[in-house]
């Protein structure tokens, strides 16, 4: 019980290109990527703030 041969791992890419199909394998990694895309800008756009913060002014001759 060792790590795996070189055969073991031919035999593992032979068993995934027959289930996938090698055009299926390119259209699942840029789903992937478009995936972690949209997440990295979803998450940037929280940490922006969407609308400026309301500061109020105050008048000089105001009294209290």
């Amino acid at each position: 019980m060792g790590s795996f041969s070189m055969w073991h791992w031919l035999i593992v890419l032979v068993i995934v290109l027959l289930l996938f199909g090698r055009g299926k394998i390119p259209e699942l990694m840029g789903d992937v990527a478009k995936g972690i895309k949209s997440f990295k800008k979803g998450m940037s756009d929280d940490d922006t703030p969407e609308t400026p913060a309301k500061t109020v002014d105050h008048k000089a001759d105001e009294t209290k």
